[in-house]
């Protein structure tokens, strides 16, 4: 068995959970296998502790020069993961870039974690390929990067580009990496002692099935808000939902304020500020792009929808720190209410 060494960067505000789930499945293979097979290096930018999203600070082992000096030299590792978190868009950096590259050009795995994504996409490495990156992402990075093909699975592998969504994704990411190592009886025995009862396919969806997160289980209910979820830039009228799902217009209003508690129009607009919210909060476009993306004819409009729905200004909104944010008062009703 090939010995296999990968680096982990960590960015700061990285989720440790994503990160400690792929680095101890690694550990816990060679103890399974009683092997050496996997070895790895702690990396930050100037090699002193990182802070993870939860206040834990982490000890590295060495610092980003270093590294970029060893792959000048040809000491590289297999597979390099960018480990993100919260605010990714502040920690990317022209050396974390150029490093990256490096790797990228010399044949070398690169690879995003949680929100690791958007340092390879922003080094221009994921131009053409298919991606993942947290779901609560997906609509800043779709905006930032659309030369990327962003996919809401747990993992994506395309070529040599590795990227997982984050939390227990990390997981089934390691997993694939030490089954293409490995036997299936070994496979097997490491999960066994990580107590994991099934492998999970890459492509396997991120979020609940969307009954599980409206809290309902209607079909008709479930095949509208499909529609609305599928047309935001360009809202559908309720006219034209209602003759694709086969209702009257009375019959969808029942629907909505029957299991909602809500009209259909005022959950549509829910639906729509959500993405809009995302875009303030994940990239820099200016407010009147974001109008027009979440299907607002005016910025004024949207200004007014926005402070109504939220109680700010869309631009204060923008003040606030970057990073994943709440689902709004549409999608938010998983329980019903």
């Amino acid at each position: 068995m090939a010995h296999r060494n990968f680096a982990f960067f960590l960015m700061p505000e990285f989720s440790l959970m994503a990160f400690t789930a792929a680095i101890d499945l690694l550990r816990i293979a060679n103890r399974a296998t009683g092997t050496p097979t996997y070895a790895w290096t702690l990396v930050s930018r100037d090699g002193q502790p990182v802070m993870a999203s939860t206040g834990v600070r982490v000890a590295v082992d060495t610092d980003l020069k270093s590294m970029q000096r060893e792959t000048l030299n040809g000491q590289m590792p297999d597979i390099a993961f960018i480990c993100g978190g919260l605010n990714p868009q502040q920690h990317v950096s022209a050396d974390i870039k150029d490093w990256l590259r490096g790797l990228d050009r010399r044949g070398r795995g690169v690879g995003g974690i949680c929100t690791g994504a958007w340092a390879l996409a922003d080094a221009g490495l994921l131009d053409g390929k298919r991606c993942t990156i947290h779901w609560e992402n997906m609509a800043g990075f779709a905006e930032r990067f659309p030369e990327t093909e962003v996919l809401a699975h747990i993992c994506e592998i395309d070529g040599n580009c590795y990227t997982s969504a984050g939390g227990t994704a990390s997981l089934d990411m390691a997993m694939h990496i030490i089954a293409e190592d490995f036997d299936e009886e070994t496979v097997a025995r490491v999960c066994e002692m990580s107590l994991i009862d099934r492998t999970r396919n890459l492509h396997d969806r991120q979020r609940l099935p969307l009954g599980a997160r409206i809290g309902h289980h209607d079909r008709k209910l479930l095949a509208i808000v499909q529609l609305m979820e599928s047309n935001i830039a360009e809202p559908l009228p309720l006219e034209e939902i209602s003759s694709q799902i086969g209702l009257s217009r009375r019959h969808v209003e029942r629907l909505f304020r029957l299991y909602l508690g809500r009209s259909p129009a005022r959950y549509y607009l829910e639906i729509r500020l959500d993405r809009a919210r995302q875009l303030l909060q994940q990239t820099s476009l200016p407010v009147i792009e974001i109008a027009i993306a979440c299907g607002f004819v005016s910025a004024s409009h949207f200004s007014k929808c926005y402070r109504e729905t939220y109680d700010r200004s869309p631009q204060s909104e923008r003040a606030k720190p970057f990073g994943p944010v709440a689902s709004p008062a549409g999608p938010k009703v998983a329980s019903g209410g």
